[in-house]
């Protein structure tokens, strides 16, 4: 016993320590199931690191701007160094704001990558799940991780609303405004929620100080959580990979989490971090200096919102004023249906990988990734909501391509409210024949070979141009993804002449599946009897 304690006194001190730790935390064991993890390696997976390095960037900038913002809406008179506002009458929190700006040490640095992370970080969730939704990355098991990565989004939006509400400016009080009008618009409600948030009449002396409780404390987390649930989840299901030789549903080709993915993604952060600086250190975000205080009687010219917020900008902007009045209430339509429009904009992406599930029935694990091209209904309608985001946005800044563009203000308003309609079919159209069509292109490519340009006399005097055959690789890639065949609703009358009744979600899933997979929705595979029938043949391509 005193041998092994006096070995155990001559190692070293990190080796005790690390000793010590695991006695209590399990560390080792711990490290040794997790640690060398295989990971696969595309460009398009670091999207998802983008996400995750802005939002810690955003907490620490986060962390070190709450030690100077005093969220207080008690007025003051500005007699700090930016002498253009000496004088001028303002809120606490737009005072602080300015001192960071110009007498913290670093301060307007700090604040600048602080909002630039925080698009970035909204903007690459936004791609990252394009991503996720495009590879069809989203089926089972990862059904839920989905629904997290959603609610980050959605809750990225609010944090960040909420953030760039807290100076109290022109710019970021115009837009509270803005949403105390969507409260007020929701029937019997509205006016309850309204002065519930304000604490009274707007703009109230409590908003900045209770939006400041949710953006610092509430929402990131709740935010903190999903992303450490998130991450779990993508370790335990673990990752998702393209289609190539060797790989299967059941196995991951790639490195190992420690030590080269670690090193990568470690050098990666920084590269991130310093991106993130130089934006912000080269281009000014937010000048509230340059809009002065809020003021509810002014407005300032050329107004947007953050991109994130642009497309719910854009949906009351472009909604005719409609009202109606019932039993002495008015219901404000302008404003009440763009809310909902925004809401079921958000839904549709929340609950499709449950939909498209529903659809193909098909209840197996995937991990391995889908070629958008390979699931062209899908892909159309992805193409389709984004060019519905797209048109909304434009209506969001109707005012700014109406003057750098000198168009007429009506004109981009008329042309919004009918590609809001029109726009997604003709993308859903078109991008569905691109995928069909590269389908086909590559159906010929296995069946014949790539071309190579050079032309072949053969003895009998016929010119043919010589392919040359694809690789094994490369005849796995262009043919390892699935067709489903579409659901059938099948025989209404059993053996004995007794009609059932079919149930009307049977039908609609046959008819959606049918949509989805079948005849001219899908290129059909080339068989291996066909690929071995012109292989074989008399030399004609090859």
């Amino acid at each position: 016993m005193s041998t092994v304690t006096d070995e155990k006194r001559k190692a070293p001190a990190g080796e005790r320590v690390a000793d010590w730790a695991d006695g209590r935390l399990g560390i080792y064991s711990l490290a040794k199931a997790n640690m060398r993890k295989i990971f696969p390696d595309h460009w398009s997976f670091m999207l998802g690191e983008i996400c995750l390095y802005s939002f810690i960037i955003i907490i620490l900038t986060g962390v070190y701007l709450t030690l100077f913002f005093h969220p207080s809406m008690n007025e003051v008179v500005y007699h700090g160094s930016y002498v253009p506002m000496q004088g001028i009458r303002m809120t606490e929190a737009f005072a602080s704001t300015l001192e960071i700006s110009f007498d913290v040490r670093g301060g307007l640095l700090i604040r600048q990558i602080h909002h630039w992370a925080a698009l970035i970080f909204l903007a690459a969730m936004f791609v990252h799940m394009m991503r996720v939704f495009f590879t069809g990355a989203f089926r089972k098991p990862r059904e839920i991780n989905w629904l997290f990565g959603f609610l980050l989004f959605v809750l990225g939006m609010f944090t960040g609303f909420t953030g760039y509400s807290l100076p109290d400016d022109l710019l970021s009080g115009t837009g509270v405004r803005i949403s105390q009008g969507l409260v007020l618009s929701i029937p019997v409600i509205g006016t309850y929620i309204s002065m519930f948030l304000f604490g009274g009449e707007f703009p109230g002396h409590d908003i900045i100080a209770r939006f400041y409780s949710i953006h610092i404390l509430l929402l990131p987390g709740i935010m903190l959580g999903l992303v450490v649930a998130h991450l779990i989840l993508v370790f335990y299901h673990k990752h998702t990979q393209f289609a190539g030789p060797g790989r299967t549903n059941k196995n991951v080709v790639g490195m190992p989490l420690l030590p080269v993915y670690m090193a990568k993604a470690g050098g990666f952060f920084f590269l991130v971090f310093g991106v993130i600086a130089a934006i912000a250190a080269l281009f000014t975000i937010n000048p509230v200096w340059a809009m002065g205080p809020y003021r509810p009687d002014q407005v300032s010219t050329g107004a947007q919102p953050d991109w994130y917020m642009g497309f719910s900008e854009g949906l009351v902007r472009v909604m005719p004023a409609w009202e109606i009045d019932l039993w002495g209430h008015t219901l404000n339509l302008g404003v009440f249906i763009p809310l909902i429009a925004f809401g079921l904009m958000l839904v549709v992406i929340a609950v499709y990988p449950f939909i498209e599930s529903w659809i193909t029935g098909d209840k197996r694990e995937h991990h391995l990734l889908d070629r958008p091209r390979n699931a062209p209904t899908r892909t159309a309608l992805g193409v389709a909501w984004l060019t519905w985001f797209s048109v909304a946005m434009v209506g969001g800044a109707n005012d700014l391509f109406a003057t750098y563009f000198h168009l007429s203000i009506n004109s981009i308003t008329w042309f919004v409210r009918i590609f809001y309609f029109v726009g997604p079919v003709i993308a859903f159209i078109v991008t569905k024949r691109i995928c069909l069509g590269l389908q086909r292109r590559e159906r010929d490519k296995v069946l014949h070979g790539r071309e190579t340009g050079i032309i072949k006399r053969l003895p009998h005097g016929e010119f043919v141009e010589i392919h040359e055959p694809l690789s094994q690789q490369q005849l796995h890639t262009l043919t390892a993804h699935e067709q489903y065949t579409p659901a059938e609703i099948g025989p209404t009358v059993d053996e004995n002449g007794i009609e059932r009744k079919v149930k009307g979600s049977e039908k609609l899933r046959a008819k959606l599946s049918k949509g989805y997979f079948g005849e001219g929705n899908q290129i059909p595979k080339p068989r291996t009897e066909e690929y071995n029938e012109i292989t074989s043949g008399h030399g004609h391509g090859h």
